[in-house]
């Protein structure tokens, strides 16, 4: 059963909608808006409800007051985390992992628009968007090392290679430096880079542009291009092939045909 999440109240970051585009910020701004347990876990049920929105196309996780996020919070997770055991050690970590998991299965593109700090969890979320914009300023950490953890927290042993290559992967994660906005450009991190006071409007215009496109095959791309890191190359044919037969039985398929026959732009309504 579909749902409506417009009117959604967040208690633990923002959240606004404008047309079909819904845009998140974490809050905490003087601390660059580190993570806490509720955070997690409110921002992993949001995700996951989105799979059945509606009235939702695309999810903007933007920046706020400068930076992105700082990861986990030092007093409100890791002092905490020295005191568990490993049953409870365990329970957060995957807690953490649906996050992930939730925003790679949630059926709408995301798009991270980063500014100033990015590092530990909040360089996760970056790297699980299916876009990424940021300023020059913006400096993205995968900082597990330098709290003394492996570097292969919440998928990014798995993703973070796919993105920027095993060699560069491998070197930000075993030393936890930050990469450069120039770095994450030229290896393909970033999708583009944006002035401070050009970022919202960039992400905003993209968001839009994939809303008022053929959104029901924009999930059905999210879905193909997160499966078919599993797949050998005739399984991912033929799975293409079946999610294509798919999408051509929608009507924005036929709008678009329809469109091009009448030499017009096609307005795609998502069914």
């Amino acid at each position: 059963m579909m749902s409506d999440m417009a009117g959604l109240t967040p208690e633990h970051f923002e959240w606004s909608v404008s047309g079909n585009v819904a845009t998140i910020r974490l809050t905490g701004a003087t601390r660059k808006n580190p993570l806490t347990f509720e955070s997690y876990a409110e921002l992993r049920d949001t995700f996951r409800a989105l799979v059945y929105a509606d009235d939702i196309d695309v999810v903007v996780f933007a920046s706020n007051g400068g930076n992105f996020c700082s990861g986990g919070d030092v007093h409100d997770i890791i002092g905490p985390l020295v005191a568990m055991d490993m049953k409870q050690l365990l329970a957060f970590t995957r807690m953490t992992g649906d996050l992930v998991k939730a925003m790679l299965h949630c059926g709408k593109p995301i798009i991270a628009a980063v500014d100033g700090i990015c590092v530990g969890a909040g360089a996760i979320i970056a790297m699980t968007a299916d876009l990424r914009l940021a300023t020059p300023a913006a400096k993205c950490g995968f900082l597990f090392t330098r709290v003394g953890l492996a570097g292969c927290d919440m998928g990014a042993c798995a993703m973070l290679p796919r993105i920027i290559g095993q060699g560069r992967a491998a070197e930000l994660l075993y030393t936890g430096r930050t990469m450069s906005a120039e770095e994450g450009a030229a290896w393909g991190f970033w999708n583009a880079l944006h002035d401070a006071d050009a970022l919202d409007a960039a992400a905003a215009a993209l968001a839009q542009r994939l809303a008022s496109g053929p959104v029901f095959a924009h999930g059905i791309t999210k879905t193909q291009l997160n499966q078919e890191w599993n797949m050998s190359l005739d399984q991912a044919i033929e799975s293409e092939a079946q999610a294509q037969a798919i999408c051509m039985q929608t009507r924005d398929f036929e709008r678009a045909y329809r469109a091009f026959v009448d030499k017009e732009r096609p307005e795609f309504q998502g069914d």
